[in-house]
């Protein structure tokens, strides 16, 4: 019974120490965005423009790196030769149309139709045409009854351009004098190396392909994919581009005049190539920009792409080129008063207020008709300086025939498809994005600038936040203990604009040497502490050594676990059966990336708190370790030391998108050792690693820094080497 009795006490002075650490008070939870709901593409999406031309630049920089990055697009896939193949010409009165065919990547083709002017002078300005969502792409027929019906309503105005609007636009444009190239959207018409149920429908009806996510050889959509941010959307925008490249390959184009136009998810890769891509002179996205609904197929989605910013943002990152728009009756509708008083503004500070322009015409609903296609051509009239007088009018043509259009013949067979194609496709890629990464390799402090340029940029992105500023981040003070040797703090940090709020203890001595470490555990900051509240002896030792020891319930611990969640916490998803990533990683966070913000903000807190910390250093040990690499790859200087346990992991091993550790791209960028080489230069405490990765020797090599204390003893030794290592 003594026994029973004393073990019952040991247990609740215990369970009271460790409730201690909690900072608020019963019933209150952080006030903190995160513990919500996640947000997905029907979310709100606004504009918010900076004050100064400065600061937009610095913004939208940024924001098409993001892009960029999320496309698999950074650095630039190394482009295979197009080799383009024109033949079939059909000749009509006034303009001709040939089929074409070209590589963006080894293997991989391009297909479209290329409409020519007859009969006028060139150069001609060039105009790609992404056609969107209609059924069959690029081959669309709507119909005898339906065409008759969008007479009626007055959305055409001829039984043929009624019938066939995608070609209609081609064919009024060469009229004007333009060369257009009319090309597939993946998964249409003659696009079909990866089929319209995969392009199109896997988030739908489809569900996750265990023969597809095999480590060395995956399919898209897989983790193995994710990792390497290889998407639907990624390769679209690479062929975009590529068609670019073709159409400014064109001796009759006048390179310095090019337009290009799509509808709905042709809309969606109007505003994606004219963000990243500075040789489009004018665009016009119809039924597609909007602060609500950001796209609803897989094919305009990817990891990372829309984290912090929207569909309006990304179409403004054009400014102060011209930018037209329509809208319809749709999730577009709300344009003329949500989006467009935004970008008014915008292209207004730049001095440009006339080159941005919506209509709408919300009696109709999704649509590329002929009064929102009259508005395009009025506005590449002006914008690509096309012969003719306002208003154009649209005339009629005899249209082309499915067997008129199509690319691939006897003479010009069709390259492979299916899953083979699909995996060897995906290896072609990750082959050369590793190339790209291994060649970066740093010998000399140039080459090491060149390399955090390229994998420090993915890095930022894959993060997705910097440093805070400490001004931006306000501090509650809830508790104060005094402990002998040292005062237990209990605070709420509070990051108003992210609308985060971040649980921390400090653990500060009364003999201070002006030093701070942030002690990051993957339980929270109850892991400073033993069972019976006491702290452990690694902290112990600093504290005894002088140093303040802060630590924060990073996000998914503690007091920052969203209600009901299962514990451990893992990466949450949107949609029940919408098994894609991307749906998800593309308009929230990571939890990884997560963690490493709270980390920096406690970090930036400390660096500007009043009591004047001369150094702060961080500490990450078991699976805290990678967020602390990330964070001092981040902060920089502002972090002095580091203390790194990789646990031996790498990104690569990962199998499922909900693993807490699971970061889109990571693999891209180097795995671990590209994320090491990141703090080549500092003072780091290395474990987890029998030897420095060859890349994260190389670049500290080149940084000539001190090299990193490799620590290889054993695991429960970790924390006292750490601390002696700090208190040396």
């Amino acid at each position: 019974m003594t026994r029973l009795l004393l073990a019952f006490v040991v247990c609740c002075v215990g369970s009271l120490a460790v409730a201690d650490v909690k900072v608020l008070p019963d019933g209150r939870a952080p006030a903190d965005k995160r513990l919500g709901k996640l947000k997905d593409l029907n979310g709100y999406f606004p504009l918010e423009v900076p004050p100064t031309k400065e600061e937009w630049a610095k913004r939208a920089d940024y924001v098409r790196k993001q892009v960029l990055v999320s496309q698999g697009l950074w650095p630039m896939p190394t482009k295979a030769a197009l080799k383009p193949a024109v033949h079939g010409k059909v000749d009509r009165d006034d303009f001709t149309v040939e089929r074409v065919y070209f590589e963006s990547a080894p293997g991989f083709f391009v297909t479209g139709s290329l409409f020519r002017p007859k009969g006028l002078k060139g150069p001609f300005a060039g105009v790609l045409c992404p056609h969107g969502h209609w059924a069959n792409g690029r081959f669309y027929d709507a119909g005898e009854p339906a065409v008759k019906q969008q007479i009626v309503v007055g959305a055409e105005r001829f039984e043929v351009s009624g019938r066939y609007p995608l070609q209609a636009r081609c064919v009024q444009l060469a009229r004007m004098g333009c060369v257009v190239f009319h090309y597939d959207m993946l998964g249409n018409a003659d696009s079909q190396q990866l089929s319209h149920t995969l392009v199109h429908r896997f988030g739908v009806d489809g569900k996750r392909r265990p023969e597809m996510e095999k480590a060395d050889s995956w399919g898209l959509y897989s983790p193995q994919a994710e990792l390497r941010l290889q998407s639907i959307m990624g390769l679209q925008t690479l062929n975009s581009i590529a068609a670019l490249d073709f159409i400014q390959s064109l001796p009759d184009v006048d390179a310095n005049r090019i337009g290009v136009t799509g509808a709905s998810g042709g809309g969606t890769q109007t505003f994606m190539l004219s963000a990243i891509d500075p040789r489009v002179t004018v665009q016009f996205p119809a039924v597609m920009v909007s602060t609500a609904m950001q796209g609803g197929c897989t094919c305009e989605n990817s990891s990372l792409l829309r984290v912090g910013t929207g569909n309006i943002e990304l179409a403004g990152l054009f400014a102060p080129k011209p930018l037209g728009m329509v809208a319809a009756d749709d999730w577009t509708k709300e344009i003329m008063t949500k989006g467009m008083p935004e970008l008014n503004q915008l292209y207004t500070m730049l001095g440009a207020k006339d080159n941005v322009k919506a209509t709408a015409y919300l009696h109709f609903p999704h649509n590329y008709n002929h009064p929102s296609r009259a508005v395009m051509y009025s506005w590449f009239k002006k914008h690509l300086k096309l012969e003719g007088k306002d208003p154009i009018v649209e005339q009629d043509f005899q249209p082309l025939s499915i067997a008129e259009l199509t690319v691939f013949d006897d003479a010009h067979p069709k390259p492979p498809s299916g899953d083979d194609f699909e995996r060897s496709l995906t290896k072609t890629l990750a082959t050369d994005a590793d190339q790209q990464i291994a060649a970066l390799t740093p010998t000399d402090t140039n080459s090491l600038t060149k390399f955090r340029d390229v994998v420090g940029t993915g890095w930022k992105v894959l993060i997705g936040r910097e440093l805070p500023a400490s001004s931006s981040i306000e501090r509650e003070k809830i508790k104060k203990e005094d402990r002998g040797n040292f005062f237990f703090f209990g605070d709420l940090l509070k990051l108003k604009k992210e609308q985060e709020e971040l649980p921390i203890v400090f653990l500060h001595p009364k003999q201070w040497n002006k030093q701070v470490v942030v002690w990051v555990d993957e339980s929270g900051k109850s892991g400073l502490f033993n069972s019976d509240g006491s702290p452990k002896y690694e902290i112990k030792t600093l504290l005894d050594n002088g140093f303040s020891v802060c630590s924060p319930d990073i996000f998914g611990t503690g007091e920052l676990v969203p209600a009901g969640a299962a514990t451990p916490f893992k990466n949450r998803r949107v949609g029940g059966d919408r098994q894609f990533a991307g749906y998800t990683y593309g308009y929230n966070h990571p939890l990884f990336a997560q963690r490493v913000h709270d980390i920096l903000t406690l970090v930036s807190f400390v660096r500007g708190d009043d009591h004047g910390a001369q150094k702060v250093h961080v500490v990450g040990l078991g699976g805290a370790g990678l967020w602390a690499a990330a964070a001092k790859a981040i902060a920089g200087p502002a972090i002095d030391r580091a203390a790194i346990d990789t646990a031996g992991f790498r990104f690569a091993s990962l199998t499922e998108f909900d693993d807490a550790q699971f970061l889109p791209g990571a693999v891209k960028y180097g795995d671990v050792a590209g994320l090491l080489s990141l703090s080549a230069g500092s003072e780091v405490w290395l474990s987890g690693e029998k030897e420095l990765p060859k890349l994260t020797a190389a670049c500290w090599k080149a940084a000539d820094g001190p090299a990193p204390a490799l620590f290889t003893g054993e695991a429960a030794a970790k924390g006292n080497d750490v601390a002696k290592w700090l208190s040396r």
